[in-house]
């Protein structure tokens, strides 16, 4: 059963996912989202300085401004020629919400906004845990692509092709899942590679 405040949805593949008596159902947690968001025009960065107590600006240091929220924890680093990068968001729907309170804060300080703001998500950052321990050095083996130097490092880097992302997995069942691109991505990939770690021989035992 799965731990109280898991993200995992009664409709997900990771809800679905079949696993043998006695393990847990592997769970995944998005840690931060990064995306771009594109407003088409220029912007005033010294005029947005002196209206927005909130934000950060040193030209001489970093060209762009530095635009911390509270409530959701997101930074946006805004730059003059309209572009902004955002991360810090935990969900889709946390980086839609910090998108529209900074373009309100920036209306609100006087700027026109003109269109739509264009939102792409760069990189989707998450962890995750099998909650069984991993065979690493036979993963290595049969992963395809995968790179396991346990001198230099302790997990096993490998790149999975659908969904396209990068998985950093540690043999107590600890993942690090980068590159994606969407939320779904993330359980999808969790459930590919625990099916196929199952399928390989390299689960050992529950981890906890």
């Amino acid at each position: 059963m799965s731990k109280p405040g898991s993200q995992v949805k009664s409709e997900s593949p990771l809800a679905r996912l079949e696993v043998p008596e006695g393990y847990k159902k592997p769970e995944a947690r998005i840690e931060n989202i990064v995306a771009t968001v594109i407003l088409d025009q220029q912007l005033d960065l010294n005029l947005i300085e002196t209206r927005i107590p909130e934000v950060d600006y040193n030209p001489d240091q970093f060209p762009g401004l530095v635009y911390r929220l509270h409530n959701p924890k997101v930074t946006a680093l805004i730059f003059k020629s309209g572009k902004m990068v955002v991360t810090g968001a935990k969900s889709v729907r946390q980086l839609v919400y910090a998108v529209k309170r900074i373009i309100k804060a920036l209306k609100d300080a006087g700027l026109e906004i003109k269109g739509v703001p264009k939102t792409q998500i760069q990189n989707i950052v998450a962890s995750a845990n099998l909650h069984a321990r991993v065979d690493l050095e036979r993963a290595a083996i049969v992963l395809e692509g995968s790179m396991y130097e346990p001198e230099q490092f302790p997990g096993l880097i490998y790149r999975m092709r659908k969904p396209s992302v990068v998985l950093l997995i540690f043999s107590s069942g600890k993942m690090v899942i980068t590159g994606a691109k969407r939320e779904s991505d993330v359980e999808e990939a969790v459930v590919n590679i625990y099916k196929r770690l199952w399928e390989e021989g390299c689960i050992l035992a529950p981890s906890d």
